[in-house]
């Protein structure tokens, strides 16, 4: 037991005190290995002989595309060799032991293993009388000896170092012995580092909204609506703290408790409003609201809370009432088909993939209207392209696709102040708003969003219903 417990204190006082090598420069240039061909060639038909030798080179395009960690690892029927498929991590230019290494063959006289890898080096914590080990320190490391369990005990000891400084990648690890072959990565990356909010109150007791949510807006010219929609906010959240980027010609002062105006360059655009409204945001959470939105006693932002705080979606919408009547939730559903070198396809459809779980009026969707709340680091991860000026809305969860997990609750309903008006009865701040608001088809904001749906995007058709 005494030396079991020395060994461990060894292994660990020899990881921590392991030199790394020091560079001087660092090259964090893209050098596509072997793996980018191989996922390409798995996806080539078969090839024709007499084709196979003429060489290639991959386009950098789709290199950048992938990491070894996307390479597929086929395990092979009745290998030997024991190794870990998975879930193998180092930080940067830190050392670590390999997990569950092992060799498990019929007898010989002499085992030999060899270890090979392109953004570390392999050595021993600890070493084991019987094995030769040649290469320790080196990218490419040997083990042999005429004892299987000799040679096992020492696979424990297998330490990886990385010594190429890259925060997000893979190594691929080769391993082999005669007649047989075996690869894994271990991820390479540094710790994720906690974001902690603080909520205001004790977990066991109602949430404090004016803690966990800021309301944030983007205005033009409507200072009447947002007047409204300021009122209606403090009726029910009179300390919640209201964000407004406006980017008026003329910009009034908007004022008040617990209330941030932000001024922008006149016609600065819509997505760009978002992104400097939700760029003030400190709180957990991050409400979006239109400018022309009324609060009601049905706009109760403890259920959107609650959604996000026991489930694992990162945005919930809820339902807006206009003034009609009718009640929207428009809910999209958001697929990409695969396409060739001219791009994918996408595709949009009205609905939603499933109910939540304890959440009846709630559903997991991938867009959702213009009424949403959502974790604020989400949401300046995925961020709003400040080219789409007035025509957008979409194409944020477009953007957020894989990364954003969206929710809708029909349950949860703001009021849209209405829109009819007489031509007699508009102002002319009025005419200028819906010139901005509702440019023509052939005008240049439909053409730069359609224009980043294919060169940003690339997508090379779209369809929806």
């Amino acid at each position: 037991m005494l030396a079991l417990v020395a060994s461990v204190v060894l292994v660990l006082a020899v990881l921590h005190s392991w030199p790394t090598r020091v560079y001087s420069t660092v090259d964090v240039r893209y050098r596509p290995g072997p793996g980018a061909e191989r996922l390409l060639e798995e996806r080539l038909p078969e090839p024709d002989p007499s084709t196979s030798t003429i060489p290639y080179r991959v386009r950098e395009s789709v290199a950048r595309s992938q990491t070894p960690a996307d390479l597929l690892i086929v395990a092979e029927a009745n290998n030997p060799l024991q190794y870990p498929t998975q879930g193998v991590e180092v930080r940067p230019l830190k050392t670590i032991l390999i997990p569950g290494l092992a060799l498990k063959e019929l007898p010989r006289d002499v085992y030999t293993l060899n270890f090979s890898a392109s953004l570390g080096t392999f050595n021993v914590a600890a070493e084991v009388e019987g094995v030769k080990v040649r290469g320790d320190g080196e990218m490419h490391m040997t083990l042999s000896s005429s004892l299987l369990s000799s040679l096992n005990r020492q696979l424990q000891f297998i330490t990886y170092t990385n010594t190429l400084f890259h925060p997000s990648t893979a190594d691929t690890v080769q391993l082999d012995t005669e007649g047989h072959q075996a690869l894994f990565t271990i991820k390479i990356r540094h710790g994720v580092t906690p974001k902690l909010y603080n909520t205001g109150s004790d977990a066991d007791k109602e949430y404090n909204i004016s803690a966990l949510v800021t309301i944030a807006t983007k205005t033009f010219l409507r200072y009447d609506k947002l007047q409204d929609l300021i009122d209606s906010i403090r009726q029910y959240y009179p300390t919640v703290t209201i964000v407004i980027a406006d980017d008026s010609e003329h910009p009034k002062t908007v004022s008040g408790p617990y209330i941030e105006h932000y001024i922008m360059p006149f016609g600065k655009g819509w997505f760009a409003g978002r992104n400097l409204a939700v760029s003030q945001v400190t709180t957990k959470y991050v409400l979006w609201v239109d400018d022309d939105f009324i609060f009601t006693a049905n706009t109760k932002l403890e259920k959107l809370v609650d959604v996000l705080e026991k489930t694992t979606l990162d945005l919930v919408g809820g339902a807006v009432r206009e003034a009609t009547g009718y009640t929207a939730t428009y809910r999209q559903t958001i697929s990409i088909e695969a396409g060739e070198e001219d791009g994918d396809c996408l595709h949009m459809r009205r609905g939603f993939h499933h109910i939540i779980q304890g959440f009846p009026h709630c559903v997991v969707t991938d867009g959702v209207i213009n009424f949403f709340l959502a974790r604020t680091d989400k949401v300046q991860q995925v961020g709003f392209d400040p080219r789409l000026a007035r025509v957008a809305h979409l194409e944020f969860f477009i953007d957020g696709l894989g990364s954003l997990h969206v929710g809708s609750c029909d349950d949860v309903i703001v009021n849209h102040a209405t829109k009819i008006k007489l031509p007699w009865g508009q102002s002319e701040s009025d005419k200028t708003y819906a010139k901005f608001r509702y440019p023509p088809a052939s005008s240049d904001a439909t053409h730069t969003k359609n224009g980043l749906l294919y060169f940003k995007n690339r997508f090379q058709c779209l369809t929806h219903n």
